[in-house]
């Protein structure tokens, strides 16, 4: 009984870890993206970024994130809005268990103004 409590408790922190790394990886996208202006970003920016923020994932992670996917980012300009989502499996130590996370992040895009 106490060896399966044991068990439950590493796994159920091991769980809560590989979500706190996607959240920490979707924040980092989010960050990063909502600098770059509305004028300035192309397709090809958000891929910059959606691939940075995967290997961000990837190295936070190590064997606890596994298989960690970025999501192309939504970058929506008439809402002033990006947000980015980030998933993947935790490590298990019960063979056969997958357990899959999915964290999202949004933030407002930055506007900048000219000085009065």
């Amino acid at each position: 009984m106490i060896m399966a409590l044991i068990f439950v408790s590493i796994q159920t922190a091991l769980f809560l870890y590989g979500r706190s790394v996607a959240l920490n990886a979707a924040q980092e996208g989010v960050s990063r993206l909502r600098l770059v202006q509305p004028p300035v970003y192309t397709q090809a920016v958000g891929e910059k970024v959606r691939g940075d923020i995967e290997e961000y994932a990837n190295q936070l992670g190590g064997t606890t994130l596994q298989n960690a996917v970025v999501a192309p980012p939504t970058y929506n300009t008439p809402e002033g809005m990006v947000s980015f989502t980030v998933s993947g499996d935790t490590v298990s130590l019960v063979p056969g268990l997958k357990l899959h996370v999915e964290r999202t992040a949004n933030g407002p895009i930055e506007q900048f103004g000219a000085d009065k």
